[in-house]
């Protein structure tokens, strides 16, 4: 007999593709940690409710998750095949979907699927993921498993602490949409929060708005927004040249306001003492900015 919530994926070295396809179906409440079973035998998948990266079959209808067939053209591996399961069960809705795909499954599946080219001085997920793999190559089987679970419990707090951070900005997306009804040359906001991801979904490219000055740690921050969402360390009016890389005195002699803390070499974010001192200082460089570039 079949047994319930459990789920069936190859043993030997694990990849982030199938650890990460059981942290969402442990995530979502349809699999448990316990009923993982490592294996290669047919006859012991067969009674898995669900099998992930092994068996030779896709088919979601009897929940076969495996990406490695001939007859497979798609681009997916386990975990993106698993991910929109999900959203077709309606266990998660076409926003959550598209965050979670965003910011981490599909480089999962292009990782996996050999469609991204290793880059000297950059780690992604998957590497992090396959570092937990055992450094002997003929680890026995107790010590593999192991160190999936521990890779397991590593992706599941991580999809854990994504959702988080989503359910947050949605909470916060309606002030940023009341902010942006002002059309003014900035966003301002009485507390800290996120409001990149819901600026530039609420078509945050054609608004005005050139700064963001909100709360930070106990100070006020002024940041330059970025021209869109993927430039996101560019900005569209980078703050003063001669206050690139100040610090205290020398910033508030540069910027002539009393409560300078900090402004980044990348001219791009600045910290100031008080609320009213970062407004003396997105003043100061909208009238520049107006008189040297004609934007007003």
């Amino acid at each position: 007999m079949m047994i319930k919530k459990s789920i069936g994926i190859h043993d030997g070295t694990f990849h982030a593709d199938e650890v990460t396809a059981c942290a969402l179906l442990v995530l979502f409440d349809l699999a448990d940690e316990a009923k993982i079973v490592r294996t290669r035998n047919l006859q012991k998948l067969a009674l898995c409710e669900y099998v992930c990266d092994v068996g030779g079959i896709y088919d979601p209808s009897s929940k076969r998750f495996d990406h490695h067939q001939i007859d497979y053209k798609g681009e997916l591996s386990s975990a993106g095949m698993v991910l929109l399961y999900l959203l077709d069960q309606k266990k998660l809705d076409q926003a959550v979907y598209d965050f979670l795909n965003s910011s981490l499954i599909a480089g999962v599946d292009a990782h996996d699927n050999g469609k991204i080219t290793p880059e000297f001085g950059v780690c992604n997920f998957s590497q992090v993921i396959s570092n937990f793999v055992p450094v002997v190559y003929d680890a026995k089987n107790d010590v593999q498993d192991l160190a999936f679970h521990e890779a397991f419990a590593f992706v599941k707090g991580h999809l854990k602490r994504l959702l988080e951070r989503f359910c947050y900005i949605q909470m916060c997306r309606e002030k940023v949409a009341q902010a942006m009804t002002l059309n003014q040359k900035y966003l301002f906001f009485e507390e800290a929060m996120p409001w990149m991801e819901s600026f530039f979904e609420l078509g945050g490219e054609k608004h005005p708005a050139l700064f963001v000055i909100m709360p930070s740690s106990g100070h006020w921050k002024l940041r330059g927004i970025p021209p869109c969402m993927e430039k996101r360390m560019q900005v569209r009016l980078p703050l003063p040249e001669e206050w690139a890389g100040l610090l205290e005195e020398d910033l508030k002699k540069a910027s002539a306001i009393s409560g300078a803390i900090f402004c980044h070499k990348g001219r791009f974010i600045s910290v100031w003492e008080t609320k009213k001192d970062a407004f003396k200082a997105l003043e100061y460089i909208l009238k520049r900015s107006c008189y040297e570039h004609n934007i007003c």
